[in-house]
């Protein structure tokens, strides 16, 4: 009898540890499965360069914080859709500051890259699934680190950034080949249907000897370019409130805001996130999720597109 009842008891708190597991599980991973909110761009009479590093700054900082692609153990390692969306975050920042050291800090291609601008671009530049000795938000708190002493030399004049239109046209060149990447992606998820990808590049500005290969996306990856697409698309409609401001004498001449706000409109909309997925083929009874995020970055992208040609006349 006290045997039977020894393991009763024994019985008994092993389901009572295994609750507290499940339900302490539950708990840590609704906690981490969010996504950042916009943010406004904080304005008034910044000496140039310092709102665009400000907002870029902000986007760091939260996705630093809570860095989960590089997380190994259970139970946040199955949290992929933010972690996906982080991915594509980190994408676009790394494109954004590619551009920052290379144009926007130097007057000529010909003077010293700002060793700050540098540094925050090879921060980011890390590997985003390494988890120690460094781990990935480490090299990624540095990069916020030097887009700070980047901002505060801004500030004294120390550093520079020159809102010029050959360097925004060069922003949005990388911005609209970033999305062409993404928009690839998301059209070949329809359906399982094959699709055609250069092996070289996210864009669509294919190069001579660039290969040519065939694409497939499983089911189980449909999710994943989804949230990795809205990733991308936020940091970008962040960053183009950022470029309103910055290059708001050049969009003014070339009269230009309305098509500026209107990308920046659709950029937003595409941070809708449904219940689940789906990948129904085109008329289907099931929606394609997919197909309805290519439409609206798409769009925004041949706006971008639009603003480039008028930064060019």
């Amino acid at each position: 009898m006290n045997g039977d009842g020894g393991k009763s008891i024994w019985v008994k708190g092993s389901i009572v540890v295994v609750g507290l597991l499940v339900v302490a599980s539950l708990v840590i991973m609704v906690l981490n499965y969010r996504f950042p909110a916009f943010f406004n761009v904080e304005t008034g009479k910044a000496k140039p360069g310092v709102v665009f590093n400000q907002t870029l700054i902000t986007i760091t900082e939260q996705m630093a914080d809570r860095w989960l692609p590089n997380d190994k153990f259970y139970p946040t390692i199955f949290l992929d859709n933010p972690q996906n969306f982080q991915l594509g975050q980190l994408e676009a920042v790394r494109y954004t500051t590619r551009v920052m050291r290379d144009k926007l800090s130097r007057l000529r291609t010909t003077d010293k890259i700002d060793p700050d601008a540098e540094n925050a671009f090879v921060f980011f530049s890390n590997d985003p699934k390494k988890w120690i000795l460094p781990s990935a938000e480490s090299k990624f708190r540095n990069g916020v680190d030097s887009l700070k002493r980047y901002g505060a030399r801004l500030e004294t004049g120390e550093a520079s950034f020159h809102p010029r239109a050959d360097n925004l046209n060069e922003l949005i060149d990388q911005y609209v080949s970033i999305m062409g990447g993404v928009n690839t992606r998301l059209s070949n998820a329809v359906g399982h249907k094959k699709g055609m990808l250069s092996e070289e590049t996210s864009g669509d500005q294919y190069s001579e000897g660039e290969k040519m290969v065939q694409v497939r996306v499983p089911w189980t990856q449909v999710d994943d370019n989804f949230y990795y697409a809205q990733g991308v698309a936020y940091v970008l409609r962040q960053m183009m409130m950022a470029i309103r401001y910055e290059f708001k004498n050049i969009i003014e001449i070339k009269k230009a805001d309305e098509l500026v706000g209107r990308t920046v409109q659709l950029l937003g909309d595409s941070q809708f996130e449904p219940l689940l997925v789906l990948n129904g083929d085109r008329g289907a009874i099931t929606a394609n999720h997919s197909l309805q995020l290519q439409s609206l970055l798409e769009d925004a992208r041949q706006k971008m597109r639009s603003f480039q040609d008028m930064l060019r006349d």
